[in-house]
Protein backbone atom coordinates (compact mmCIF):
# COMPACT_ATOMS: atom_id res chain seq x y z
CA UNK A 1 0.00 0.00 0.00
CA UNK A 2 1.06 3.78 -0.87
CA UNK A 3 1.97 5.43 2.01
CA UNK A 4 -0.53 7.94 2.99
CA UNK A 5 1.60 11.03 2.76
CA UNK A 6 3.23 9.97 -0.58
CA UNK A 7 -0.29 9.17 -2.16
CA UNK A 8 -1.94 12.60 -1.11
CA UNK A 9 0.86 14.54 -2.59
CA UNK A 10 0.10 13.20 -6.14
CA UNK A 11 -1.35 15.14 -8.80
CA UNK A 12 -5.35 14.60 -8.99
CA UNK A 13 -4.56 13.39 -12.71
CA UNK A 14 -2.09 10.72 -11.21
CA UNK A 15 -4.92 9.82 -8.67
CA UNK A 16 -7.35 9.55 -11.15
CA UNK A 17 -5.39 7.26 -13.53
CA UNK A 18 -4.19 4.93 -10.69
CA UNK A 19 -7.73 4.67 -9.63
CA UNK A 20 -8.61 3.50 -13.11
CA UNK A 21 -5.74 1.09 -13.35
CA UNK A 22 -6.87 -0.10 -9.82
CA UNK A 23 -3.03 0.43 -8.62
CA UNK A 24 -5.05 2.45 -5.28
CA UNK A 25 -8.79 2.13 -3.85
CA UNK A 26 -10.74 5.47 -3.94
CA UNK A 27 -10.96 4.27 -0.27
CA UNK A 28 -7.37 4.28 0.41
CA UNK A 29 -6.91 7.71 -0.97
CA UNK A 30 -10.09 9.15 0.91
CA UNK A 31 -8.90 7.62 4.49
CA UNK A 32 -5.64 9.44 3.45
CA UNK A 33 -7.07 12.79 2.86
CA UNK A 34 -9.43 12.48 5.83
CA UNK A 35 -5.45 12.02 7.52
CA UNK A 36 -4.20 14.94 6.23
CA UNK A 37 -6.99 17.36 6.89
CA UNK A 38 -7.05 15.99 10.88
CA UNK A 39 -3.65 16.54 10.86
CA UNK A 40 -3.08 19.72 9.20
CA UNK A 41 -7.08 21.63 9.17
CA UNK A 42 -6.05 23.28 12.72
CA UNK A 43 -2.94 25.04 11.35
CA UNK A 44 -4.30 26.93 8.53
CA UNK A 45 -8.16 26.01 8.64
CA UNK A 46 -8.65 25.67 5.25
CA UNK A 47 -11.40 23.29 5.89
CA UNK A 48 -15.06 24.04 7.50
CA UNK A 49 -17.78 21.63 7.32
CA UNK A 50 -16.97 18.15 6.26
CA UNK A 51 -19.03 15.24 5.29
CA UNK A 52 -16.43 12.42 6.23
CA UNK A 53 -18.75 9.51 7.06
CA UNK A 54 -21.04 10.48 3.56
CA UNK A 55 -17.53 10.50 1.45
CA UNK A 56 -16.48 7.32 2.97
CA UNK A 57 -19.79 5.36 1.69
CA UNK A 58 -19.11 7.29 -2.03
CA UNK A 59 -15.14 5.59 -1.63
CA UNK A 60 -16.54 2.29 -1.29
CA UNK A 61 -19.45 2.69 -4.12
CA UNK A 62 -16.69 3.85 -6.23
CA UNK A 63 -14.21 1.08 -5.11
CA UNK A 64 -16.92 -0.78 -6.35
CA UNK A 65 -17.76 0.67 -9.55
CA UNK A 66 -14.53 0.20 -10.70
CA UNK A 67 -13.92 -3.71 -9.55
CA UNK A 68 -17.14 -3.75 -11.58
CA UNK A 69 -15.61 -2.56 -14.48
CA UNK A 70 -18.04 0.05 -15.12
CA UNK A 71 -17.83 3.41 -16.75
CA UNK A 72 -15.88 5.75 -14.61
CA UNK A 73 -16.33 9.46 -14.44
CA UNK A 74 -13.24 12.20 -15.46
CA UNK A 75 -13.16 12.63 -11.13
CA UNK A 76 -14.09 8.94 -10.26
CA UNK A 77 -13.45 8.55 -6.77
CA UNK A 78 -11.28 12.14 -6.10
CA UNK A 79 -12.27 13.72 -2.91
CA UNK A 80 -13.05 17.17 -3.73
CA UNK A 81 -13.27 20.38 -1.61
CA UNK A 82 -16.00 23.08 -2.91
CA UNK A 83 -15.91 26.43 -1.98
CA UNK A 84 -18.48 27.47 0.70
CA UNK A 85 -20.27 29.66 -1.37
CA UNK A 86 -21.73 26.85 -3.07
CA UNK A 87 -24.48 24.89 -2.18
CA UNK A 88 -24.05 21.25 -1.34
CA UNK A 89 -26.58 19.13 -0.59
CA UNK A 90 -26.89 18.14 3.02
CA UNK A 91 -23.53 19.55 3.65
CA UNK A 92 -23.46 23.30 5.68
CA UNK A 93 -23.15 26.26 3.15
CA UNK A 94 -22.68 29.36 5.55
CA UNK A 95 -21.40 31.30 2.73
CA UNK A 96 -19.13 32.93 5.92
CA UNK A 97 -22.12 34.78 7.12
CA UNK A 98 -23.67 34.33 10.74
CA UNK A 99 -27.27 34.06 8.65
CA UNK A 100 -26.49 31.40 7.08
CA UNK A 101 -24.87 29.32 10.05
CA UNK A 102 -26.90 26.66 9.84
CA UNK A 103 -28.08 26.47 6.46
CA UNK A 104 -28.19 22.97 4.79
CA UNK A 105 -29.10 23.08 1.33
CA UNK A 106 -31.55 20.40 -0.29
CA UNK A 107 -29.71 20.07 -3.21
CA UNK A 108 -26.53 20.56 -4.97
CA UNK A 109 -25.71 23.95 -7.28
CA UNK A 110 -25.11 23.71 -11.07
CA UNK A 111 -21.30 22.74 -10.44
CA UNK A 112 -21.72 20.91 -7.71
CA UNK A 113 -23.99 18.60 -9.55
CA UNK A 114 -21.21 18.40 -12.12
CA UNK A 115 -18.35 17.53 -10.52
CA UNK A 116 -20.37 15.07 -8.82
CA UNK A 117 -22.01 13.18 -11.87
CA UNK A 118 -18.00 13.39 -13.05
CA UNK A 119 -17.18 11.24 -10.16
CA UNK A 120 -15.88 13.66 -8.07
CA UNK A 121 -16.75 12.94 -4.23
CA UNK A 122 -17.49 15.99 -2.06
CA UNK A 123 -15.78 15.39 1.27
CA UNK A 124 -15.24 18.90 2.52
CA UNK A 125 -16.37 23.05 2.17
CA UNK A 126 -13.80 24.95 1.97
CA UNK A 127 -13.11 28.22 4.24
CA UNK A 128 -14.50 32.15 2.33
CA UNK A 129 -14.50 35.66 3.37
CA UNK A 130 -18.12 36.67 5.12
CA UNK A 131 -20.26 36.75 1.96
CA UNK A 132 -17.32 36.29 -0.53
CA UNK A 133 -16.45 40.08 -0.14
CA UNK A 134 -12.89 40.75 0.11
CA UNK A 135 -9.60 38.60 -0.71
CA UNK A 136 -8.89 37.77 2.80
CA UNK A 137 -10.37 34.47 3.93
CA UNK A 138 -12.08 35.20 7.27
CA UNK A 139 -15.29 35.31 8.90
CA UNK A 140 -17.54 35.38 12.18
CA UNK A 141 -18.30 31.72 11.30
CA UNK A 142 -15.22 29.76 11.00
CA UNK A 143 -12.76 32.08 11.75
CA UNK A 144 -9.43 32.58 9.28
CA UNK A 145 -7.74 30.72 6.94
CA UNK A 146 -3.44 30.90 7.45
CA UNK A 147 -1.36 30.52 4.72
CA UNK A 148 0.47 27.50 4.42
CA UNK A 149 3.58 28.66 3.72
CA UNK A 150 3.18 31.07 7.32
CA UNK A 151 -0.40 30.75 8.91
CA UNK A 152 0.27 34.22 10.16
CA UNK A 153 -0.04 35.88 7.19
CA UNK A 154 -3.20 35.66 5.32
CA UNK A 155 -4.46 33.19 2.22
CA UNK A 156 -6.36 35.53 -0.37
CA UNK A 157 -9.49 34.86 -0.67
CA UNK A 158 -12.07 34.64 -1.50
CA UNK A 159 -11.22 30.79 -2.50
CA UNK A 160 -8.35 31.14 0.31
CA UNK A 161 -9.75 27.43 2.16
CA UNK A 162 -9.68 26.11 -1.58
CA UNK A 163 -6.08 27.50 -2.14
CA UNK A 164 -4.56 26.49 1.37
CA UNK A 165 -6.16 23.29 0.80
CA UNK A 166 -4.50 22.35 -2.33
CA UNK A 167 -1.02 23.51 -1.19
CA UNK A 168 -0.94 21.57 1.86
CA UNK A 169 -2.44 18.36 -0.03
CA UNK A 170 -5.40 17.92 1.85
CA UNK A 171 -7.57 17.11 -1.13
CA UNK A 172 -6.52 16.75 -4.55
CA UNK A 173 -9.69 19.03 -6.22
CA UNK A 174 -10.91 22.67 -4.82
CA UNK A 175 -13.22 24.83 -6.53
CA UNK A 176 -13.43 28.14 -6.14
CA UNK A 177 -14.86 31.52 -8.00
CA UNK A 178 -14.01 34.80 -8.94
CA UNK A 179 -15.11 38.17 -9.54
CA UNK A 180 -12.24 40.89 -8.61
CA UNK A 181 -9.80 37.97 -8.62
CA UNK A 182 -10.60 35.51 -6.16
CA UNK A 183 -9.42 32.66 -8.24
CA UNK A 184 -6.02 34.20 -9.09
CA UNK A 185 -5.23 36.05 -5.69
CA UNK A 186 -5.41 32.70 -3.21
CA UNK A 187 -3.49 30.57 -5.78
CA UNK A 188 -1.16 33.25 -5.94
CA UNK A 189 -0.37 34.06 -2.15
CA UNK A 190 -0.34 30.08 -1.92
CA UNK A 191 1.58 28.81 -4.52
CA UNK A 192 -1.16 26.82 -6.69
CA UNK A 193 -2.91 27.09 -9.96
CA UNK A 194 -6.19 29.47 -10.28
CA UNK A 195 -8.10 29.87 -13.62
CA UNK A 196 -10.75 32.49 -14.04
CA UNK A 197 -12.29 31.35 -17.26
CA UNK A 198 -14.33 33.26 -19.66
CA UNK A 199 -18.02 34.24 -18.63
CA UNK A 200 -20.01 31.29 -19.71
CA UNK A 201 -17.86 28.43 -20.06
CA UNK A 202 -18.30 26.81 -16.62
CA UNK A 203 -21.81 27.81 -15.64
CA UNK A 204 -23.34 29.31 -12.29
CA UNK A 205 -26.04 28.73 -11.19
CA UNK A 206 -25.65 31.36 -8.07
CA UNK A 207 -25.11 34.38 -10.22
CA UNK A 208 -28.52 36.26 -9.53
CA UNK A 209 -27.61 38.79 -12.52
CA UNK A 210 -27.28 36.04 -15.08
CA UNK A 211 -26.35 38.34 -18.24
CA UNK A 212 -23.48 40.28 -16.37
CA UNK A 213 -20.16 39.03 -16.94
CA UNK A 214 -18.12 39.87 -13.95
CA UNK A 215 -18.61 36.81 -11.85
CA UNK A 216 -17.47 33.70 -12.89
CA UNK A 217 -16.98 29.67 -11.08
CA UNK A 218 -14.20 27.78 -11.70
CA UNK A 219 -11.01 25.81 -11.58
CA UNK A 220 -8.04 25.49 -8.67
CA UNK A 221 -5.32 23.32 -8.55
CA UNK A 222 -1.87 21.79 -7.94
CA UNK A 223 -0.59 22.20 -11.49
CA UNK A 224 -2.17 23.34 -15.41
CA UNK A 225 -3.05 19.21 -15.69
CA UNK A 226 -5.00 19.29 -12.30
CA UNK A 227 -6.51 22.77 -13.29
CA UNK A 228 -7.56 21.31 -16.72
CA UNK A 229 -8.77 18.01 -15.33
CA UNK A 230 -11.33 20.21 -13.29
CA UNK A 231 -12.77 22.32 -15.72
CA UNK A 232 -12.98 19.45 -18.60
CA UNK A 233 -15.13 18.03 -15.79
CA UNK A 234 -17.50 21.13 -15.09
CA UNK A 235 -17.27 23.08 -18.30
CA UNK A 236 -20.62 23.19 -21.15
CA UNK A 237 -23.96 24.35 -21.43
CA UNK A 238 -26.34 24.62 -18.12
CA UNK A 239 -29.91 26.31 -18.56
CA UNK A 240 -29.19 27.54 -15.56
CA UNK A 241 -26.77 30.16 -16.53
CA UNK A 242 -27.92 32.09 -19.73
CA UNK A 243 -23.63 33.18 -20.31
CA UNK A 244 -23.11 29.47 -20.59
CA UNK A 245 -22.63 27.56 -24.27
CA UNK A 246 -21.71 24.42 -25.02
CA UNK A 247 -18.02 22.88 -26.14
CA UNK A 248 -16.71 20.11 -27.32
CA UNK A 249 -16.65 16.91 -24.04
CA UNK A 250 -13.06 16.77 -24.75
CA UNK A 251 -12.15 20.37 -25.80
CA UNK A 252 -9.66 20.41 -22.31
CA UNK A 253 -8.58 16.39 -22.30
CA UNK A 254 -5.48 17.26 -24.00
CA UNK A 255 -3.48 20.27 -24.01
CA UNK A 256 -1.63 19.91 -27.71
CA UNK A 257 2.28 21.52 -26.83
CA UNK A 258 2.72 25.39 -28.44
CA UNK A 259 6.00 26.28 -28.95
CA UNK A 260 6.69 29.18 -26.74
CA UNK A 261 8.95 31.15 -29.05
CA UNK A 262 6.64 31.32 -31.54
CA UNK A 263 4.45 34.04 -29.19
CA UNK A 264 4.67 37.97 -28.86
CA UNK A 265 4.63 38.58 -24.99
CA UNK A 266 3.56 41.99 -23.55
CA UNK A 267 3.91 42.65 -19.78
CA UNK A 268 2.99 45.36 -17.27
CA UNK A 269 3.81 46.22 -13.90
CA UNK A 270 0.17 47.51 -12.96
CA UNK A 271 -1.67 48.04 -15.99
CA UNK A 272 -1.60 52.08 -15.80
CA UNK A 273 -3.64 52.50 -13.09
CA UNK A 274 -2.97 49.97 -9.96
CA UNK A 275 -1.12 50.82 -7.06
CA UNK A 276 2.22 48.08 -6.77
CA UNK A 277 4.80 47.62 -4.24
CA UNK A 278 7.96 49.02 -5.24
CA UNK A 279 9.55 45.58 -4.32
CA UNK A 280 6.99 43.25 -5.96
CA UNK A 281 8.19 44.99 -9.16
CA UNK A 282 11.51 44.65 -8.58
CA UNK A 283 10.57 40.88 -8.43
CA UNK A 284 8.08 40.97 -11.45
CA UNK A 285 10.64 42.29 -13.48
CA UNK A 286 13.18 39.64 -12.33
CA UNK A 287 10.39 37.07 -13.44
CA UNK A 288 10.13 38.17 -16.60
CA UNK A 289 13.46 38.67 -17.57
CA UNK A 290 14.11 35.14 -16.53
CA UNK A 291 11.19 34.19 -18.88
CA UNK A 292 11.83 36.61 -21.45
CA UNK A 293 14.29 34.11 -23.12
CA UNK A 294 11.23 31.26 -23.84
CA UNK A 295 9.26 33.68 -26.03
CA UNK A 296 9.75 35.32 -29.85
CA UNK A 297 9.85 38.56 -28.27
CA UNK A 298 8.98 40.25 -24.68
CA UNK A 299 8.20 43.79 -23.87
CA UNK A 300 6.52 46.32 -21.83
CA UNK A 301 3.35 47.37 -22.85
CA UNK A 302 1.08 50.43 -22.20
CA UNK A 303 -2.50 50.30 -21.59
CA UNK A 304 -5.29 53.06 -21.23
CA UNK A 305 -8.33 51.79 -19.30
CA UNK A 306 -10.34 55.29 -18.43
CA UNK A 307 -12.09 54.94 -14.85
CA UNK A 308 -11.49 50.93 -14.08
CA UNK A 309 -12.14 51.57 -10.19
CA UNK A 310 -15.10 53.41 -10.26
CA UNK A 311 -16.59 50.83 -13.11
CA UNK A 312 -15.08 47.78 -10.91
CA UNK A 313 -17.11 49.51 -7.88
CA UNK A 314 -20.32 49.90 -9.78
CA UNK A 315 -20.97 46.89 -11.39
CA UNK A 316 -19.80 44.67 -8.05
CA UNK A 317 -22.08 47.11 -6.08
CA UNK A 318 -24.87 45.87 -8.20
CA UNK A 319 -23.96 42.25 -7.43
CA UNK A 320 -24.19 42.68 -3.97
CA UNK A 321 -27.46 44.67 -3.74
CA UNK A 322 -29.15 41.66 -5.76
CA UNK A 323 -27.73 39.08 -3.77
CA UNK A 324 -28.53 40.94 -0.42
CA UNK A 325 -31.52 42.74 -0.68
CA UNK A 326 -33.72 40.72 1.21
CA UNK A 327 -31.18 40.05 4.34
CA UNK A 328 -30.48 44.27 4.47
CA UNK A 329 -33.92 45.04 4.29
CA UNK A 330 -34.89 42.44 7.38
CA UNK A 331 -31.72 43.57 9.31
CA UNK A 332 -28.62 45.25 7.90
CA UNK A 333 -27.19 45.07 11.22
CA UNK A 334 -26.74 41.21 10.58
CA UNK A 335 -24.28 41.87 8.02
CA UNK A 336 -20.87 42.07 8.26
CA UNK A 337 -19.10 45.34 7.61
CA UNK A 338 -18.06 44.53 4.31
CA UNK A 339 -21.01 43.23 2.84
CA UNK A 340 -22.85 46.21 4.18
CA UNK A 341 -20.92 48.49 2.53
CA UNK A 342 -21.29 47.04 -1.19
CA UNK A 343 -24.72 46.64 -0.46
CA UNK A 344 -25.04 50.58 0.60
CA UNK A 345 -23.07 51.83 -2.17
CA UNK A 346 -25.05 50.02 -4.47
CA UNK A 347 -28.22 50.85 -3.07
CA UNK A 348 -27.00 54.59 -3.56
CA UNK A 349 -26.34 53.99 -7.39
CA UNK A 350 -28.58 56.11 -9.73
CA UNK A 351 -29.87 54.68 -12.92
CA UNK A 352 -27.25 57.13 -14.47
CA UNK A 353 -24.08 55.38 -12.84
CA UNK A 354 -25.29 52.02 -13.66
CA UNK A 355 -25.67 53.17 -17.69
CA UNK A 356 -22.38 55.32 -16.73
CA UNK A 357 -20.34 51.78 -15.70
CA UNK A 358 -21.85 49.42 -18.08
CA UNK A 359 -20.61 51.66 -20.76
CA UNK A 360 -17.57 51.94 -19.09
CA UNK A 361 -17.03 48.40 -19.17
CA UNK A 362 -17.54 48.44 -22.75
CA UNK A 363 -14.79 50.78 -23.73
CA UNK A 364 -12.54 48.86 -21.64
CA UNK A 365 -13.41 45.84 -23.24
CA UNK A 366 -12.31 47.11 -26.65
CA UNK A 367 -9.52 49.08 -25.34
CA UNK A 368 -7.93 45.94 -23.59
CA UNK A 369 -8.68 43.85 -26.75
CA UNK A 370 -7.13 46.31 -29.09
CA UNK A 371 -3.34 44.89 -27.09
CA UNK A 372 -4.21 41.60 -28.90
CA UNK A 373 -3.46 42.85 -32.06
CA UNK A 374 0.16 42.94 -31.11
CA UNK A 375 0.42 40.40 -28.51
CA UNK A 376 -0.71 36.65 -27.65
CA UNK A 377 -0.29 36.63 -24.43
CA UNK A 378 -0.10 39.69 -21.30
CA UNK A 379 2.02 39.14 -18.34
CA UNK A 380 1.19 41.00 -14.35
CA UNK A 381 1.72 40.17 -11.03
CA UNK A 382 -1.12 38.98 -9.89
CA UNK A 383 -1.02 40.89 -6.60
CA UNK A 384 0.33 43.99 -5.83
CA UNK A 385 2.21 42.91 -2.54
CA UNK A 386 3.32 40.15 -0.35
CA UNK A 387 0.95 38.96 2.05
CA UNK A 388 0.02 40.37 5.09
CA UNK A 389 -0.89 38.85 8.43
CA UNK A 390 -4.87 38.02 8.10
CA UNK A 391 -5.14 39.92 11.24
CA UNK A 392 -5.31 43.22 9.33
CA UNK A 393 -9.09 42.93 7.56
CA UNK A 394 -7.61 44.23 4.42
CA UNK A 395 -4.37 46.06 2.68
CA UNK A 396 -4.76 49.79 3.74
CA UNK A 397 -2.00 51.47 1.10
CA UNK A 398 0.38 50.50 -1.20
CA UNK A 399 3.91 52.18 -1.02
CA UNK A 400 2.68 54.70 1.24
CA UNK A 401 -0.56 55.58 -0.64
CA UNK A 402 -3.83 55.09 1.02
CA UNK A 403 -5.86 52.93 -1.00
CA UNK A 404 -10.24 54.35 -0.77
CA UNK A 405 -11.62 51.01 -0.07
CA UNK A 406 -10.95 47.45 1.16
CA UNK A 407 -11.06 45.56 -2.10
CA UNK A 408 -8.51 48.13 -3.98
CA UNK A 409 -5.84 45.90 -3.70
CA UNK A 410 -7.18 43.78 -5.93
CA UNK A 411 -7.00 45.54 -9.04
CA UNK A 412 -4.13 43.84 -10.87
CA UNK A 413 -6.76 41.57 -11.20
CA UNK A 414 -10.26 43.20 -11.28
CA UNK A 415 -9.13 45.14 -14.18
CA UNK A 416 -8.74 41.63 -16.39
CA UNK A 417 -12.16 40.81 -15.01
CA UNK A 418 -13.75 44.37 -16.82
CA UNK A 419 -12.30 43.12 -19.86
CA UNK A 420 -13.66 39.46 -19.59
CA UNK A 421 -10.50 37.50 -21.29
CA UNK A 422 -9.58 34.16 -19.82
CA UNK A 423 -6.49 34.51 -17.09
CA UNK A 424 -4.74 32.38 -14.66
CA UNK A 425 -1.90 32.69 -12.45
CA UNK A 426 0.92 30.96 -12.07
CA UNK A 427 3.24 29.88 -9.03
CA UNK A 428 6.30 31.48 -9.96
CA UNK A 429 8.98 30.81 -6.80
CA UNK A 430 9.49 33.58 -3.94
CA UNK A 431 8.52 36.95 -3.76
CA UNK A 432 10.79 39.08 -1.58
CA UNK A 433 9.39 37.89 1.67
CA UNK A 434 9.93 34.20 0.85
CA UNK A 435 6.38 33.94 -0.29
CA UNK A 436 4.62 32.47 -3.08
CA UNK A 437 4.70 34.51 -6.04
CA UNK A 438 2.07 34.65 -8.63
CA UNK A 439 2.41 35.39 -12.17
CA UNK A 440 -1.10 36.33 -14.40
CA UNK A 441 -1.06 35.12 -17.64
CA UNK A 442 -3.92 36.86 -20.01
CA UNK A 443 -4.84 35.02 -23.29
CA UNK A 444 -7.10 36.93 -25.99
CA UNK A 445 -10.97 36.72 -25.52
CA UNK A 446 -12.19 33.72 -25.98
CA UNK A 447 -8.87 32.01 -26.10
CA UNK A 448 -9.20 29.33 -22.97
CA UNK A 449 -7.69 26.33 -24.24
CA UNK A 450 -4.62 28.64 -25.82
CA UNK A 451 -4.10 30.65 -22.34
CA UNK A 452 -4.02 27.09 -20.75
CA UNK A 453 -1.69 25.52 -23.56
CA UNK A 454 0.63 27.96 -23.22
CA UNK A 455 0.49 27.61 -19.25
CA UNK A 456 1.07 24.05 -19.46
CA UNK A 457 4.22 25.21 -21.47
CA UNK A 458 5.62 28.07 -19.20
CA UNK A 459 4.99 25.46 -16.19
CA UNK A 460 7.26 23.23 -17.84
CA UNK A 461 10.09 25.17 -18.75
CA UNK A 462 9.98 26.17 -15.16
CA UNK A 463 9.63 23.35 -13.66
CA UNK A 464 13.24 22.98 -12.55
CA UNK A 465 14.44 26.64 -11.89
CA UNK A 466 14.25 27.40 -8.61
CA UNK A 467 13.84 30.73 -9.02
CA UNK A 468 10.48 30.39 -11.31
CA UNK A 469 9.06 26.83 -10.21
CA UNK A 470 6.41 26.18 -7.78
CA UNK A 471 7.29 26.37 -4.29
CA UNK A 472 5.97 24.25 -1.71
CA UNK A 473 5.39 24.99 1.87
CA UNK A 474 7.51 23.59 4.54
CA UNK A 475 5.01 21.32 6.55
CA UNK A 476 7.02 21.12 9.71
CA UNK A 477 6.55 24.58 10.41
CA UNK A 478 2.99 24.82 10.52
CA UNK A 479 2.72 24.16 13.88
CA UNK A 480 5.52 26.12 15.07
CA UNK A 481 4.23 29.62 12.83
CA UNK A 482 0.09 29.06 13.93
CA UNK A 483 -1.32 30.96 15.84
CA UNK A 484 -4.91 30.95 17.03
CA UNK A 485 -6.97 31.20 13.60
CA UNK A 486 -10.35 31.63 15.37
CA UNK A 487 -10.00 34.40 17.37
CA UNK A 488 -11.80 36.52 15.21
CA UNK A 489 -14.74 38.48 16.55
CA UNK A 490 -17.96 39.39 14.49
CA UNK A 491 -16.97 43.47 14.87
CA UNK A 492 -14.56 44.66 12.59
CA UNK A 493 -11.18 45.37 13.99
CA UNK A 494 -10.28 48.72 14.83
CA UNK A 495 -8.86 50.70 12.21
CA UNK A 496 -11.43 49.42 10.00
CA UNK A 497 -12.39 51.91 7.52
CA UNK A 498 -15.92 52.91 7.83
CA UNK A 499 -18.83 52.50 5.19
CA UNK A 500 -18.31 55.97 3.89
CA UNK A 501 -14.69 55.71 4.01
CA UNK A 502 -14.52 52.57 2.27
CA UNK A 503 -16.40 53.85 -0.60
CA UNK A 504 -15.28 57.37 -0.93
CA UNK A 505 -16.00 58.30 -4.07
CA UNK A 506 -17.78 56.45 -6.09
CA UNK A 507 -21.54 56.75 -6.34
CA UNK A 508 -21.62 59.69 -8.29
CA UNK A 509 -21.12 60.59 -11.89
Amino acid sequence: MTHANELVEKSAVALRALIGSREISPVELMQACIERIEALNPYVNAVTATDFERALAQAHAAERAVLAGEPLGLLHGLPMGIKDLENTEGLRSTYGSPLYKDHVPAQDNALVARLRAAGGIVTAKTNVPEMGAGANTRNPVWGATGNPFDPRLNAGGSSGGSAAALATDMLPVCSGSDTGGSLRIPAAKCGVVGLRPSPGLVPSERRLLGWTPISVVGPMGRDVADTCLQLQASAGLHISDPLSYPIAADTFARLAEIDLGSLRVGYTEDFGCCEVDDEVRKVFQLKVKALAGQFKSCEPVDFELGDAHRCFDILRAESFVAGLRDAYRDNPDKLGPNPRANYELGAALSLEDCAWGAAEQTRIYRRFQAVFERYDLILAPTTPVSPFPWIEPHLAAVNGVALDNYYRWLSLTYVVTLATNPAISLPCGLDHKGMPFGLQVIAPFRQDLQLLRCAAQIEKATLNDPQLQRPRPDLLKLAALAVDLKSIVTDPPSGSPSKAQAFKGTSSV
